[in-house]
C-alpha cells in the first residue's frame, strides 16, 4: 500500500470514527430524556394514588373518624417512604451504570491512547503548515478555469511558495502535464486531489531505500552521534532532548560540550545534562574542541557508556578553520572508535524554509551527514521543506520537533506527516 493510500485510509477511518461518536452522543441524549420522562410519569402515578385512596374510603363510609385518622397516618408514612426507596434504588442503579461506563471509557482510552497520541501530536504540530497549504491551494483553485499553460504556471508558483522547492515544483508540473485524469477533472476539488497525490507519490519515490532509523553500535560498544548545524537552529536543545529520551529508555548517556566558540553553549548543555541526569564533559571557554571530544570519547569507551552525543560549533559553512576543526574531531573519534561516528545529524530550523535547504547542501558537502533533525515545526507554515529536503538532498528526516518539551521531539513518521499536512485538503 502506497503512502497516499495509507493517507486515504486513515482519513476515511477518522471520518467514520467521528460519525460513530456523533451518533453515540445523540443516542445517549435520547435515552437520557426517555428515562427522565418515565421517572416523572411513575412519580405522578404514585402521588395520585395516595391522594385519591383515602378520601374515597371516607366518602363511602367504610371507616369512622378515628379509623380514618389512623389510616391517614399509615398512608402518609407510605407516601414518604416509597418514593425515597424508589429514588435510592434509582440513584444506586445510576451510580452503578456510571461506574460501568467510566470503566469502559477508561479501558477504551487506554487501548486507543498509543494509536492516537502520535497522530494528535502531528496534527497539532503541523497546524500552521496545514493552514498555509490550504490558503495557497484555495487561492490557486479560485482562479482555476481549465488545464492550460496558465494553470501550470500558477501551480508552479503555488508550490514554490509552499516551500516544496523549485526542482520539485517543476517536476510535479511536468508529470501532471502527462496525467490524463487531470485533464478530465471537472471539479476544483478533483484537481486539488490529483496534485496532492502526485506530491505524495513523488515524495515516496524519492525516499526509496532511505534509512530513517537511528544507527547504533553493536551491544556493549559506545554509539557516537555527532551534531552539526548553524547557531540558533536548536542544536544544543535537541541534544538535551535526545539525551533525556535515551536516558529514560534505560541507556547510559554522556554529552560532550565541543562547541567552545559560542558563549554560553557549554553552560546550556550542562543545564540540559542536569535536567536529564546525564553527565557532561566540558573544557574551558575557547578551549580546543578536539581536546573536549578526545576526553569524552575516552570516558565513554572506558566507562562503557551506551551513547555519546557530541555538540559542535555552529558556523562551519562560513569558516574554513572551523570546517577543518570538524574534520579533526572526526579523526580523533575514529582513532579511538574506528566505526564512529555512527550518525552525523544535521539540525535545521524549519522556520527558515529554503535557507534550511541551503544549509543542508553546504553541510552535506563538508561532512558525512546521515540524517536531518527538523526543529520548530510547530511555529512555521513552511512544512513543505520536508519535500524539498528529500527531493534535492536525498537525506532522511529522522527527528522532528513540535515544541519545547523533551517529549515534543518525535521520531519522524512520513505517514503521520502527510496526513497532518493534507488531511483537511483531500476529500475522503
Amino acid at each position: 500500500m502506497g503512502l497516499f493510500d495509507i493517507f486515504r485510509k486513515k482519513k476515511n477511518e477518522t471520518v467514520e470514527q467521528e460519525a460513530v461518536s456523533e451518533s453515540t452522543e445523540i443516542l445517549s441524549e435520547s435515552e437520557s430524556n426517555s428515562d427522565a420522562s418515565e421517572i416523572e410519569q411513575s412519580t405522578a402515578v404514585s402521588e395520585s394514588t395516595s391522594t385519591v385512596t383515602q378520601p374515597m374510603m371516607e366518602q363511602v363510609g367504610l371507616v369512622n373518624e378515628d379509623e380514618a385518622k389512623i389510616w391517614q397516618e399509615a398512608l402518609d408514612k407510605q407516601k414518604t417512604s416509597t418514593p425515597q426507596l424508589t429514588e435510592t434504588e434509582t440513584e444506586t442503579e445510576t451510580e452503578t451504570e456510571t461506574e460501568t461506563e467510566t470503566e469502559t471509557e477508561t479501558e477504551t482510552e487506554t487501548e486507543t491512547e498509543t494509536e492516537t497520541t502520535e497522530q494528535q501530536i502531528y496534527d497539532e504540530g503541523l497546524k500552521k503548515s496545514r493552514t498555509g497549504f490550504a490558503d495557497r491551494f484555495n487561492r490557486f483553485l479560485a482562479n482555476f478555469r481549465s488545464v492550460d499553460e496558465d494553470f501550470f504556471e500558477d501551480l508552479e508558483e503555488t508550490l514554490v511558495g509552499a516551500d516544496v522547492g523549485f526542482d520539485m515544483a517543476i517536476k510535479i508540473s511536468d508529470e501532471l502535464r502527462e496525467e490524463v485524469k487531470l485533464k478530465n477533472a471537472k471539479r476544483k476539488e478533483d484537481v486539488r486531489d490529483v496534485i496532492i497525490k502526485k506530491m505524495v507519490d513523488l515524495y515516496e519515490a524519492d525516499g526509496i531505500n532511505e534509512d530513517a532509523t537511528m544507527n547504533f553500535a553493536p551491544k556493549g560498544q559506545t554509539t557516537v552521534i555527532l551534531f552539526v548545524g548553524v547557531n540558533g537552529v536548536g542544536k544544543t536543545t535537541t541534544i538535551g532532548k535526545l539525551a533525556s529520551k535515551y536516558q529514560k529508555a534505560g541507556k547510559s548517556v554522556l554529552l560532550a560540550a565541543a562547541d567552545t566558540f559560542r558563549a554560553g553553549a557549554t553552560k546550556q548543555l550542562q543545564e540540559w545534562g542536569e535536567r536529564a541526569h546525564v553527565p557532561v564533559v566540558a573544557g574551558k571557554e575557547k578551549a580546543d574542541p578536539a581536546s573536549v571530544v578526545f576526553a569524552a570519547v575516552e570516558k565513554a569507551r572506558d566507562e562503557n557508556y551506551d551513547v555519546l552525543f557530541v555538540d559542535t560549533a555552529g558556523r562551519l559553512q562560513n569558516n574554513v578553520n572551523l570546517m577543518q576543526e570538524l574534520e579533526k574531531m572526526k579523526r580523533i573519534i575514529q582513532r579511538e572508535i574506528p566505526e564512529a561516528p555512527h550518525e552525523v545529524l544535521l539540525v535545521l530550523d524549519a522556520t527558515t524554509g529554503q535557507n534550511a535547504l541551503q544549509q543542508a547542501k553546504l553541510f552535506k558537502n563538508s561532512s558525512d551527514v546521515s540524517g536531518i533533525v527538523l526543529t520548530k515545526m510547530d511555529g512555521t507554515a513552511k512544512g513543505g521543506i520536508v519535500f524539498a529536503i528529500r527531493n534535492e538532498m536525498h537525506l532522511p528526516v529522522k527527528w522532528i520537533g513540535f515544541g519545547e518539551k523533551a517529549s515534543d521531539l518525535r521520531e519522524f513518521k512520513p505517514e503521520e506527516f502527510v496526513y497532518g499536512l493534507f488531511k483537511e485538503l483531500v476529500e475522503s
